[in-house]
């Protein structure tokens, strides 16, 4: 048979090609938009009730000496405290999760020790909030009887932050190309040496993502706040003496008060918290385009 035979089949699954991939592509989009809707819902409902109520005497005081009824107050002293609390459990987990990414990647891949820390790191992943905290109250508070503090709620919040901070950098190394690696050997460069000043470069932007997303899951946590942390109406700036209030705490809080100056203060926080994570992605986004390989 000739070509010209042959052409009304091959139009005929052209176009049944043509219309999958309408079908297909049709599909995409709204699943995009069914999974866009909600987040621009809640976007909406947060920014439309808490920006009337977002102002500097909501940034600059506290609680203190506010009552149940009473207008004005803000959630300074939230703040303070949330901020402390995911520096210090950055502190405790970024270090902990990328020393063992790089463990597994660089030394103990098939290892029976890489395959226990991955089985641990993947239970991890799946642990409840209140589980950690929980367990950080049983252990730091009842067991050693140390206080309530901001230092005991970043603990818990860095149970939940190392198994992001593991997989996140650990999926980041393994697409450093071995080239780069052996390149590196050739030249008579330790093994050391060849992963501080090729292998975490070259992964860098992909580990600060990874870290923000680590971030970002805590910050809004509640639970592990409410057993190790507390309530407080007042300014606590030592995270490691007495209770310490956090913007998850101030919006818990405020939002079970039967109040509508109450419930305003609660929207506030939210909205509060939102612009506090956007900020910290912003922050790190800048430090990834500083620090990336591309710019040098």
């Amino acid at each position: 048979m000739t070509a010209i035979q042959h052409a009304p089949a091959i139009r005929r699954i052209s176009a049944g090609r043509r219309a999958k991939d309408k079908i297909v592509q049709g599909l995409v989009y709204l699943s995009f938009v069914i999974a866009v809707v909600p987040l621009l819902s809640v976007l909406w409902l947060v920014l439309s009730n808490g920006f009337a109520r977002l102002n500097l005497e909501f940034l600059t005081h506290s609680m203190r000496n506010i009552g149940a009824r009473d207008a004005g107050g803000g959630a300074y002293h939230a703040i303070v405290g949330t901020l402390e609390q995911i520096l210090l459990s950055s502190i405790i987990s970024i270090p902990i999760g990328l020393l063992t990414a790089i463990y597994l990647v660089e030394y103990g891949r098939g290892g029976r020790l890489s395959r226990a820390i991955s089985f641990f790191v993947d239970v991890m992943t799946g642990i409840p909030s209140v589980v950690s905290g929980l367990f950080i109250l049983a252990f730091w508070i009842l067991a050693l009887g140390m206080p309530f503090s901001g230092f005991a709620g970043a603990l818990a919040l860095s149970i939940l932050m190392m198994p992001t901070v593991v997989r996140a950098a650990e999926e980041m190394l393994l697409l450093v190309p071995n080239d780069l690696r052996e390149a590196s050997y050739a030249l008579g460069v330790p093994k050391w040496r060849t992963i501080v000043k090729v292998v975490l470069p070259t992964a860098f932007t992909g580990i600060v993502t990874g870290i923000m997303l680590a971030i970002a899951r805590v910050a809004g946590e509640t639970a592990p706040l409410l057993l190790t942390v507390f309530f407080t109406d007042s300014i606590n700036t030592d995270p490691f003496n007495g209770p310490q209030m956090g913007l998850p705490l101030y919006v818990f809080d405020q939002s079970r008060r039967p109040t509508d100056v109450a419930i305003d203060r609660a929207w506030a926080g939210a909205l509060t918290l939102i612009l506090i994570v956007m900020l910290l992605n912003l922050v790190a986004r800048l430090i990834s385009w500083w620090r990336s390989p591309a710019r040098r």
